[in-house]
């Protein structure tokens, strides 16, 4: 074969498969899972140095510079500011339009579909701006610029993968504290071992790992200082199951600073008969009425009552449910009134539930006008409308994530226990019913029924504000029968 000839053929060959790619592509899976431990290492990597040279203010003004939520805890902002730099800045959400955020397993949607309910949406692929990251001058002067700068261009950024793997704490930075059931160096070695990376410091960490103990004695500083963070703090059972199931598991489900479920669904013939047992069927509704006193005030004690000023009764509970975001809250607001004159604003504010760390406060005030602004005040920051027009017109817009007020009926003091079932007894003794129909109402009609449910629920709580039946609620109910759609 000539020069010529071979020329020819190699011409004709351009553009074919060697017959030696079908071995390289056996190897290709190999390739991308060694790729990504690479992505997965570099980001830890990045996130070291970073970490180390911005304070969470100017991650705080990066994430505003790009028009991402810099909203939340220092450890939140940190992961959402990290994940930004590194992979790039995220696309909103494709159907709320909300703000995408990583979860340790996912990115979920912080948006909301309307102000009663959020946005479920998750996915392990999120999609990103094709465009640089804006730094302001603060990063750009910092020890990390040159850093920052290399991950700029959208073209060549790694790509994150999110997926249920043998790591489930990829990414994920995790402290320890106190006497767990394994050493801490047990635990260091498995946290490394399946994708995470231990620190001391409670700055930019996922969450904490601590003993329940903890709880009961009253927490350590270093507890103390995660609460004040806002940086979860999780069993050791949070371990156990994410490297059982191979996929972080959420970590609201293991939080033991805010669980309520001690003593829960245990019949009271079964708990300890001490001072310390906590309250069982037999509890007694802290709050019951418009001119119900709170229990907690103490201030029934001293013959307290709910002021009233130009026919409204400054009493109002509040309650937040949103399955979306595992919310469920109650919030209770008081003017009280003693004989000797004094004028007590009470407010509790926490998790359904026997919350340690519900907000709770009793000021006394001489200002009877400014006690008035005050309360007025409070009920536009947990709800986000006006106090006046909601008492005397039932006039109110509910905002997403906002309190919204329960109705409750100021004409009749019911309590529960034998007084409760007493009034229940007259009332079923001038019914006009069937005495079985009767009987079976004043069953139903009883708080202790309601109590009974919330327990099996695991929220039995005295504090769990229960509204009662008006005609505002029954006009409701009412409406839509009355004009049935279609």
């Amino acid at each position: 074969m000539t020069r010529k000839q071979k020329a020819e053929q190699l011409k004709s060959n351009e553009g074919k498969e060697s017959p030696k790619k079908p071995k390289f592509e056996v190897g290709n899976d190999q390739y991308e899972e060694k790729a990504t431990f690479d992505v997965a290492n570099e980001f830890e990597e990045f996130c070291k140095s970073v970490r180390e040279h911005l304070a969470i203010a100017q991650m705080r003004e990066i994430l505003e510079a790009n028009g991402q939520d810099s909203s939340g805890s220092d450890a939140s902002v940190a992961i959402k500011c990290l994940d930004m730099l590194f992979y790039g800045p995220l696309e909103k959400c494709q159907i709320c339009n909300g703000d995408l955020e990583f979860d340790g397993n996912r990115y979920s949607c912080k948006g909301t579909y309307s102000e009663w309910s959020s946005c479920v949406y998750k996915t392990r692929s999120p999609a990103r701006k094709q465009e640089p990251p804006k730094l302001p001058d603060s990063a750009l002067n910092s020890p990390v610029a040159d850093l920052l700068k290399k991950y700029e261009d959208p073209r060549i950024r790694p790509h994150r993968y999110v997926g249920v793997t043998d790591k489930p704490f990829l990414g994920m930075m995790i402290s320890l504290m106190g006497r767990l059931s394994r050493t801490h160096q047990f635990w260091k070695s498995k946290i490394e071992k399946h994708g995470g990376k231990v620190s001391n410091s409670l700055i930019g960490i996922t969450c904490l790992v601590a003993p329940p103990a903890e709880r009961e004695r009253g927490g350590s500083s270093k507890l103390m200082e995660a609460m004040e963070r806002g940086v979860r703090v999780v069993s050791e059972t949070w371990l156990l199951d994410s490297i059982e199931k191979q996929e972080a598991q959420p970590l609201e489900a293991y939080d033991i600073v805010t669980d309520s479920s001690v003593g829960k669904g245990i019949p009271g013939d079964k708990q300890v008969a001490d001072e310390s047992a906590p309250e069982s069927l037999s509890a007694e509704l802290k709050l019951y009425g418009k001119r119900g006193v709170y229990k907690d005030t103490r201030l029934q004690e001293q013959g307290g009552q709910i002021f009233e000023k130009d026919g409204i009764l400054y009493n109002c509970a509040f309650s937040l449910c949103d399955l979306g975001r595992s919310i469920n809250e109650y919030c209770v607001m008081q003017l009280i009134k003693v004989p000797d004159g004094a004028l007590h604003l009470y407010y509790k504010k926490g998790r359904v539930g026997d919350d340690p760390n519900a907000q709770e406060r009793l000021e006394e005030w001489k200002d009877v006008d400014g006690a008035v602004k005050e309360f007025a005040r409070l009920f536009e920051e947990v709800t986000g409308n006006e106090f006046e027009p909601w008492e005397r017109e039932k006039k109110f817009q509910k905002k997403p994530l906002k309190f919204y007020p329960i109705d409750m009926d100021d004409g009749v003091d019911v309590r529960c226990g034998g007084l409760g079932q007493l009034q229940l007894g007259v009332a079923a003794a001038h019914c006009k019913l069937e005495p079985m129909v009767a009987n079976f109402m004043k069953v139903l009609c009883s708080q202790e029924i309601y109590k009974y449910a919330l327990m099996e629920m695991d929220l039995e709580a005295p504090d769990l504000p229960m509204g009662m039946l008006s005609d505002t609620h029954l006009k409701k109910c009412k409406s839509p029968f009355s004009h049935p759609s279609g």
